[in-house]
């Protein structure tokens, strides 16, 4: 039996719509592929050209240490990830001691090393200086930490009150005069206390 032509071109138009729709899925899903794979290549090259090289430790490295150029290495950060103060290169960090332990990969700031940036941060003194004392008993110096707030004691009386510990040198090598502790000073007393610990015998109390 013949079909009725109209309904031949029913079946025509729905089939070409049918046909339409999907041909319009398949270019939109190519499309958004493309648009997908565009913005991944974007940010990635958006991150190169916005990365910034830091200087971070090259392995886990002790608190009190002073760094060599083998404990350092410069790493290329993502701007956004990159720490205020963060150093870059390695000549800025050799040879400087380091306040706290740091892991491997951790980027390194002016903070994490002995000086005015530090010294500031733990006393909020500007006046103040860091000053190597040395203990004469050096299990003192095992009770220590970086932000300790200590007295220093020499013969026969206080040296300083209320100083606070920058860094304490690992006991490896310790001298026969006793254990280093950086401690952070005002500068009116730095001196004093720096003479007396290389002419007699110096401890601290812990607050």
């Amino acid at each position: 039996m013949a079909v009725p032509r109209s309904t031949r071109l029913r079946r025509l138009l729905t089939t070409s719509s049918w046909a339409r729709t999907m041909l319009f899925r398949r270019t939109a899903a190519a499309v958004l592929a493309v648009l997908a794979v565009a913005l991944a290549a974007a940010t990635l090259l958006h991150g190169r050209e916005h990365a910034i090289p830091v200087l971070v430790a090259a392995r886990d490295v002790p608190a009190g240490a002073t760094l060599t150029g083998d404990d350092v290495r410069t790493r290329d950060l993502p701007a956004a990830y990159v720490p205020a103060g963060a150093l870059a290169e390695p000549a800025a960090a050799v040879g400087r001691i380091l306040t706290g332990s740091a892991r491997a990969g951790e980027p390194i700031t002016d903070v994490r090393l002995v000086g005015r940036e530090n010294t500031l941060l733990a006393t909020g003194d500007p006046d103040s200086v860091a000053v190597p004392v040395r203990l004469s008993d050096p299990a003192v110096a095992d009770l220590l930490r970086p932000g300790s707030h200590v007295d220093v004691v020499g013969d026969p009386a206080v040296l300083a009150s209320d100083a606070v510990v920058v860094a304490v040198r690992p006991g490896e090598g310790v001298s026969t005069k006793g254990r280093l502790v950086v401690m952070a000073l005002p500068r009116r007393v730095a001196a004093k206390v720096a003479a007396a610990s290389l002419a007699q015998s110096v401890t601290v109390t812990l607050r």
